[in-house]
């Protein structure tokens, strides 16, 4: 067994209605000025009241940021450092999905330590130090609550991602009630961006694919597997819903330790270019880089296919698993071609060639990816 190494959050908060525990956890660990990381859509949905109505009950001083929009640019990045760099903030929460969390990691970390954004660019460049921070998903698809990743649109309609240890919060609480409103649509995108998670860590090359990730990525894909055709259809299902929220954190465990490959790296062009959602992204190219991907790892899709779908236990290939996993986005509603999300065909070049600019992703990937043939994935999902 090779030598490896496993970082997460250190405290999980689990369970229905939890969000009214904000205000304890944030008064144990984040100072008497917390600033809040949101968008403004949960603001204007009451999604956030009953966090402030606690921090308030707590007697804990709150500033709100509401300006993350997804994907989101660095200057949306530098707005809410200076404004908690401007409200003096002992602690940061991030409250809502990928974006908002990914925003606050970052709030965090450059409002305390002084660093620039573009200085910390890359895996292991953070310096820190950084404010303390809590986690709030109101999605079950990032498992940013869990990962020492932030993910930044730059001016180039690139994504660039900071990747260190120190921006792995120090708490993640998970209420499913937070995501009890959000649309079927989104349900669907964010849950197969999580069970991307986990395909995607279980089958890394990344010298740091290790037992505990592997483990995490199959239980993973078992509940997302198993709900997420119910929390889409039947949102108000509180089970399911729960199922979905600590399954897309284990595989933000899983990834944050065995890192993301290719579907990732050809998902991002697709985001930046033409603001399609990161969830709908991946699902978009998944079975294609799947397929792509079976001559190198089919026995470990086999392993993990009947995780997600029973029906394939002792009968499971790459070319199934891949089938298996188009087919159920297809039921789950979402767009199964680029032509569908308004991607012309003569964008493929393009997006070949800044896919290939992702070499932090790519190299995970257990089947070698040259510039053609991220062309002929996205041909083919065109």
């Amino acid at each position: 067994m090779s030598a490896f190494t496993f970082n997460t959050t250190p405290s999980v908060v689990f369970g229905p209605g939890s969000i009214a525990r904000i205000g304890e956890i944030a008064a144990a660990r984040l100072g008497a000025r917390v600033a809040l990381v949101t968008d403004a859509g949960l603001v204007k949905a009451g999604l956030v009241t009953p966090a402030l109505q606690a921090l308030e009950a707590a007697g804990l001083a709150v500033d709100v940021f509401d300006g993350v929009v997804a994907d989101p640019p660095e200057a949306v990045v530098h707005a809410a450092v200076a404004q908690a760099r401007g409200f003096g903030a002992d602690g940061v929460i991030g409250f809502g999905g990928g974006s908002s969390i990914d925003v606050a990691k970052l709030v965090a970390l450059l409002a305390k330590g002084g660093e620039d954004l573009s200085a910390v660019y890359g895996v292991g460049i953070a310096k820190g130090p950084r404010l303390p921070l809590v986690a709030v998903p109101t999605t079950a698809g990032t498992g940013s609550e869990v990962t020492p990743i932030s993910i930044v649109t730059t001016g180039s309609h690139e994504k660039k991602g900071v990747v260190s240890p120190l921006i792995i919060p120090d708490v993640a609480l998970l209420d499913p009630d937070l995501t009890l409103g959000l649309p079927p649509h989104v349900t669907a995108a964010t849950g197969i961006d999580a069970m991307v998670h986990a395909i995607e860590a279980y089958t890394s090359l990344s010298p740091n694919n290790n037992p505990v990730s592997r483990a995490l990525a199959a239980e993973a894909l078992r509940l997302l597997g198993r709900n997420i055709e119910r929390a889409v259809h039947h949102g108000d299902d509180r089970e399911a819903r729960g199922a979905m929220l600590i399954g897309s954190m284990l595989a933000g465990q899983a990834f944050a330790n065995s890192p993301v490959a290719a579907v990732h790296a050809l998902a991002y062009p697709i985001g930046g270019h033409f603001g399609v959602p990161h969830g709908l992204s991946n699902a978009l190219v998944l079975p294609h880089v799947m397929r792509f991907n079976a001559s190198a790892c089919e026995p470990l899709y086999a392993e993990l296919a009947p995780h997600a779908f029973p029906a394939l236990e002792g009968r499971a290939t790459g070319a199934a698993f891949a089938d298996a996993l188009a087919e159920l986005s297809a039921r789950l509603g979402l767009q199964p071609r680029l032509r569908d999300v308004g991607i012309p065909q003569d964008a493929v070049p393009m997006m070949a060639e800044d896919a290939m600019r992702q070499t932090r992703l790519l190299v995970n990937n257990p089947r070698p990816v040259a510039l053609e043939d991220a062309r002929a994935i996205y041909e083919a999902a065109w």
